[in-house]
């Protein structure tokens, strides 16, 4: 009864004149971000007064008795429970008894109030209808939306509008509500009966007299503000401004509940988009800078290229108030990361550089001063910390600079911003947050987008939330969106991380600065990622020089008739009286002013200074031009206590109560043994680089897949407790009480990604070793475009250094093609040395110089001492360079690959060669063959040389860093053999690995008077064999030509 009650009280239909209880009433406030709605409905029974007090215990009597035999209860009764099981409230269920003398045919008609009372199934199925009604605008209300500026496309590439929205076809015209709600009064002349029941089952079976029934609202809905029912008109009126206009809101795909009804309440309460005089004012402002910049521009090099924004100029505001807003919730450094459209713009109006600097840019006459070869203006980066005028608070800008491959600069970003926020102690992300611009069919497009979304929520790489902002050209260079993407909106690859996407149409200023407003916001509340999708149009081709018109004819006929945004948007504010003509204009003389006073500062540059764009300054670091602050070459080594100290830590358990893996025990073991016995294997002398470099307060990052086990099972740098679940130690975190700390941490399955994080990482600070490695070296490749575009010539573009380390597996095993080579011919070719040309060689600093000068390092290091110099040496020499380490996998565990701590103490240096040590050394003059090799190939010559025992005529130098060559170290070792003929021996095929390096530079070096000849595998287009035996073959046959003296006599 009291269900039944319960049921009809809230379900029953209000007419338009009842009052309805105040809003406030029935949701409670947002706290905490916890959403919890509560309805209070105060039902019509309780001022019931026969319903009240003891009386309820005598109807639940009466009803009981009733419901066994009708008959058995005053006709009274019978007739008040037969209305109320009918749907009718308590207060009309209740007939009085008639009075006497009343007809038989009254008393019938008082007891068939029933007749006249709604029926409860018909009002649960409207109410339900409601909801699901404004379901369907939550979640396909952006596909009706008016988003596409020039009113010729859908922003969304799905045909046809969903049935159950009732919403104009016509995207191009807004139509007052009452022509929009047409398709409810379609009736039995207009149409054929069967898009009648089409149009019925579309809006759930509401119909046209419903509309002015007002209905109760559900908790999954804010289109009420501070009233709790509407009548259906209103509530389709609301849904259509909240989900139809010029804002598309993707949202109810996010999994969370509080997050949907966050993304609800702030685009369905009314009045929450509403913008003072002041802030409408700024936006005008902001918009006239924006556009003046690019007519500037235009104006005055009109056949340069320029990449410009036209067409997207409310991009400008839009940035400026996702930093407005970001600085108010306590920001103080923004990393960005864009394309080249717009960029210029970006640089003037959102960085503030200075207009002069980037108008002397477009002369052709200036002189670059730096070193490298710069890159184009439109791909240079900035680093800038002003005051924001909005909030009054510092702000740290910083736009990275980048290549041409486009979305490739996401995951530096990401690295970037996730290091600032490292050396900051911002774990929340609260005062660093980076911002990335995307075009549409790029983003849609390039796989780095997904990989680097994927890293969005990953403990070790979250950014804790990225703002991203897509400049929706709706078309990619000449391609039509319909042949660059499968998925409706270019967007769509934001959803598999649960990121709200809001489509905005960018000739609407105020829209799109309420939708960047919410976004940013959303990552301040929530720290997660949210895209903004600027739908807009390019006004020129893909650059200034281009014609557009030959693949796009149409939209581009339109987009000569389409009317500026600046001037809609003023025009608008004009006419509300926001701001007078006058004014308007004032404001536009104002900024062409500025632009014309620093184009006549720009003609005073006569030098073009790449390092005043320098997107990652290190303060301190350099000296005020920007040169290294000396030319010393500490040693690289430690003492015997220091290494000692490193050992224990590295072969032993510093937590309590810790149970680890029993093979991993015996693995411990072994590693105090070598302590004991003052030598380390492969895995120890990492260690002890890593813990020497945490103790002198250096930050060590390892980054890849499978780093922290290693991928060889040899690293070990994370213990997992064997009883409890995900209980780990690092005991490289253990070593001194004063150390930096140690991250060591698994990545995604991604190499492209993963990689350019870490370089963002390197970048933000030279004070730290940051590494990545390959699971396999040559699965770096699908990272090339890193390599290629940031790593090797970064320097050279961009004047910026960098030390990050690429620890690159390789060696020919009989593991077949795809786990043998690293490629380091690939990486050899683009290093920036002459080989025809010997250096000048001063012996106090030539080492030294020739790192300075070169744009990486290429190493092939052969034993464990040296490797933990080398890594030592990336962080103390006073300069960063990349370092890329070809590094063992057999030696590993090999016998011999082992160094002793007398290689390792202080005085010592990394090795760039190491000479032949053994008889052959003693009596050169005896030595007929001098093998020059590099890496795992030098134990297979030594063994097969003691096999022969020829270890008095052929003698063995390890060229351990290949790039920069060491041309010194080699001359001397080819005069100490003068009667030796030369041999460079590789397990590489001919045309790959190192050969075709080596040999001009070894030429140049012994002045072309002795032929270099070759031992190795011939030429393949594979890496390696996948067949053992042939793999053994080939070793058997390129050794005896290494050791076969009269090999080469027939080609003297």
């Amino acid at each position: 009864m009291h269900r039944l009650r319960t049921c009809a009280s809230r379900l029953r239909p209000l007419t338009a004149s009842q009052t309805v209880q105040s809003r406030s009433q029935q949701r409670p406030a947002l706290l905490n971000r916890t959403l919890q709605p509560i309805r209070r409905y105060t039902a019509p029974v309780a001022a019931e007064p026969f319903l009240n007090g003891t009386s309820s215990n005598y109807v639940e009597e009466m009803y009981l008795a009733w419901l066994e035999d009708p008959k058995s209860v005053h006709k009274s009764w019978d007739v008040f429970f037969r209305n109320a099981n009918a749907g009718a409230p308590p207060g009309t269920a209740y007939q009085s008894p008639p009075p006497l003398g009343t007809s038989l045919a009254s008393l019938t008609q008082a007891q068939s109030v029933v007749g006249a009372q709604p029926n409860v199934e018909k009002l649960v199925e409207d109410h339900l209808a409601v909801q699901s009604l404004i379901r369907a605008y939550q979640i396909r209300g952006h596909h009706v939306a008016q988003l596409d500026p020039l009113g010729i496309m859908d922003a969304d590439l799905d045909s046809l509008p969903p049935s159950d929205i009732i919403t104009s076809n016509d995207k191009l015209d807004i139509r007052v509500v009452k022509e929009r709600l047409s398709i409810l009064t379609v009736g039995e002349s207009d149409c054929d009966s069967h898009i009648r029941d089409d149009v019925k089952r579309g809006f759930y079976g509401l119909d046209e007299s419903d509309l002015d029934k007002v209905f109760r609202l559900p908790t999954t809905t804010f289109i009420g503000g501070e009233e709790s029912a509407l009548p259906l008109r209103e509530i389709i009126r609301r849904l259509e401004m909240s989900y139809c206009q010029h804002i598309g809101v993707e949202f109810m795909f996010i999994n969370d509940l509080d997050q949907c009804q966050w993304i609800r309440e702030k685009f369905e309460r009314p009045g929450g988009r509403t913008f003072s005089l002041e802030e409408k004012r700024t936006l005008m402002a902001r918009m006239i800078r924006s556009t003046r910049f690019e007519e500037f521009l235009q104006r005055k090099w009109s056949s340069e290229k320029r990449f410009g924004l036209e067409g997207c100029e409310s991009l400008i505001p839009a940035l400026k108030t996702i930093i407005d807003k970001s600085s108010e919730n306590g920001v103080e450094t923004v990393i960005m990361g864009m394309p080249h459209r717009g960029r210029l713009n970006v640089l003037a109006n959102v960085i503030r550089k200075e207009l002069e600097q980037i108008f002397c840019q477009f002369d052709s006459k200036l002189e670059a001063a730096d070193e490298g070869s710069g890159d184009v203006k439109y791909h240079l980066g900035m680093y800038h910390r002003r005051i924001n005028r909005v909030t009054d608070r510092n702000i740290t800008l910083s736009l990275v600079a980048n290549p041409s491959h486009l979305e490739a600069v996401n995951p530096v970003v990401q690295g970037k911003c996730k290091a600032e926020q490292f050396y900051c102690g911002d774990t929340d992300g609260k005062r660093v947050m980076s911002v990335l611009l995307h075009g549409d069919a790029a983003f849609a497009g390039q796989g780095i987008v997904y990989e680097t979304f994927h890293l969005s929520d990953l403990p070790s790489y979250t950014t804790h939330g990225t703002v991203h902002v897509v400049a929706n050209n709706q078309i990619g260079f000449t391609t039509d969106p319909r042949e660059s993407r499968s998925s409706p909106y270019p967007t769509d690859v934001a959803r598999v991380v649960n990121a709200p996407i809001f489509h905005v149409n960018a000739d609407d200023p105020e829209a799109v600065a309420y939708v960047c407003e919410v976004a940013a916001e959303w990552r301040a509340t929530f720290h997660k990622d949210v895209v903004v999708d600027l739908v807009c149009y390019r006004r020129n081709g893909h650059n200034e020089m281009d014609e557009p018109m030959f693949t796009q004819p149409l939209m581009y006929k339109q987009i000569k008739k389409q009317k500026g945004v600046m001037q809609k948007y003023a025009e608008k504010l004009i006419e509300e009286g926001s701001v007078t003509r006058q004014e308007y204009e004032e404001e536009i003389a104002k900024y062409d002013k500025i632009c014309e006073e620093a184009h006549a500062r720009s003609k005073d540059e006569k030098i073009l200074h790449i390092k005043h764009w320098l997107d990652s300054p290190w303060p301190g670091f350099f000296t005020l031009d920007g040169q290294s602050k000396s030319m010393s070459a500490p040693s690289t080594g430690l003492t015997e206590e220091e290494l000692s100290h490193i050992g224990q830590v590295a072969s032993s358990v510093p937590v309590e109560d810790f149970t680890i893996h029993g093979g991993l025990s015996r693995v411990l073991k072994s590693r105090g043994e070598m302590i004991r016995n003052r030598t380390v294997d492969w895995a120890l002398g990492e260690y002890m680089a890593f813990g020497s470099l945490l103790k002198e307060g250096i930050h060590v990052r390892l980054s890849g897949q499978d780093v922290e086990r290693g991928t060889f099972s040899h690293r070990h740098h994370v213990l997992h407790d064997q009883n409890v679940d995900k209980r780990t130690c690092i005991p490289m975190n253990h070593m001194d009480p004063n150390q930096a700390p140690y991250t060591v941490c698994n990545s995604s399955l991604s190499e492209y990604g993963v990689l350019g994080f870490e370089l963002g990482f390197a970048m933000a600070s030279p004070n730290a070793l940051v590494l990545w490695e390959a699971q396999f070296g040559d699965f770096h490749n699908t990272a090339q475009c890193i390599i290629d575009q940031f790593i090797c010539p970064g320097q050279a573009k961009w004047v910026r250094q960098n030390g990050i380390v690429l620890l690159l597996p390789h060696g020919m095993e009989g593991m077949g093609p795809e786990h043998s080579s690293a490629r380091p011919e690939r990486f050899l070719q683009m290093c920036n040395d002459d080989p025809d040309v010997y250096p000048k060689i001063n012996p106090e600093d030539f080492a030294v110089q020739q790192l300075i000068d070169c744009n990486w390092i290429v190493c092939n290091i052969s034993n464990p001492a040296n490797l933990f110099h080398v890594l030592r040496r990336q962080i103390l020499y006073p300069f960063r360079k990349p370092l890329i380490i070809f590094t063992p996998k057999s030696l590993l565990r090999h016998p011999e690959a082992k160094s002793n701590f007398d290689d390792m103490l202080p005085g010592t240096h990394f090795q760039r060669l190491i000479s032949e040590a053994g008889p052959a050394a003693e009596n050169p003059a005896d030595v007929k063959r001098l093998v020059f090799c590099t890496g795992k190939v030098y134990y297979e010559l030594n063994r097969e040389r003691k096999t022969r025992g020829m270890e008095n005529t052929v003698a063995i130098s390890r060229i351990e860093q290949l790039s920069p060559f060491p041309f010194d170290l080699l001359k001397s070792e080819t005069e100490k053999y003068p009667n030796a003929d030369i041999v460079w021996c590789q397990e590489e095929h001919k045309n790959q690995g190192y050969y075709d390096y080596v040999k001009p530079r070894m030429r140049t070096t012994i002045a072309r008077v002795k032929p270099v000849w070759y031992a190795g595998r011939g030429s393949a287009a594979a890496p390696a064999t996948g067949n053992k035996k042939a793999h053994l073959l080939e070793l058997s046959r390129f050794l005896d030509t290494a050791f076969d003296l009269d090999a080469f006599k027939e080609h003297e």
